[in-house]
């Protein structure tokens, strides 16, 4: 597996925190997705390895766990909540138009590459709905006009990147 130097350093240093090398797999599982962007079969061996365990003890992790992917996702990645606070105020719209004006389907990634949406559960911001995460940045109270808007700038973005 191609992990960059610094990350095969920060696994070698988590797993001295433990005991029992077991206990170090989540935050394995965090730093490689990290590194690579999910998780692939081939890390799911190379971590099971690294912990002296079977595959299957990773990859039951990995299938548990939401928050790691199994497959590569969009250079832009928006989370819009779902949960109850959100819903009531529009969350499902939202995530509709971000699909809409984005060509992308829900869970799934537009055929470009470039965006990854996915339907999650709580953000944290219960208050504030609805509420998406565009990569590391939390939008608050973010409505229909703000869902169209936010996807504009996502599309400018991408053009300038990727001239036609």
């Amino acid at each position: 597996m191609n992990l960059k130097p610094a990350t095969l350093r920060q696994i070698d240093e988590v797993i001295t925190h433990y005991p029992v090398k077991r206990s170090a797999a989540l935050p394995l599982l965090h730093l490689v997705q990290e590194d690579q962007g999910y998780i692939s079969r081939e890390a799911i061996e190379w971590i099971a390895a690294k912990l002296e365990l079977q595959p299957i003890n990773i990859y039951e992790l990995v299938t548990f766990y939401p928050m790691f992917r199994q497959h590569p996702i969009g250079r832009r990645h928006i989370r819009v909540c779902r949960t109850l606070s959100c819903a009531l105020t529009g969350g499902y719209h939202v995530c509709a138009r971000f699909q809409q004006e984005l060509s992308c389907p829900p869970g799934g990634t537009s055929a470009d590459g470039e965006v990854t949406i996915e339907f999650v559960e709580c953000l944290a911001s219960c208050g504030t709905g609805p509420v998406v995460m565009i990569d590391d940045d939390l939008h608050e109270k973010v409505d229909l006009t703000k869902a169209t808007q936010l996807s504009q700038q996502i599309k400018a973005a991408a053009k300038t990147r990727n001239p036609p």
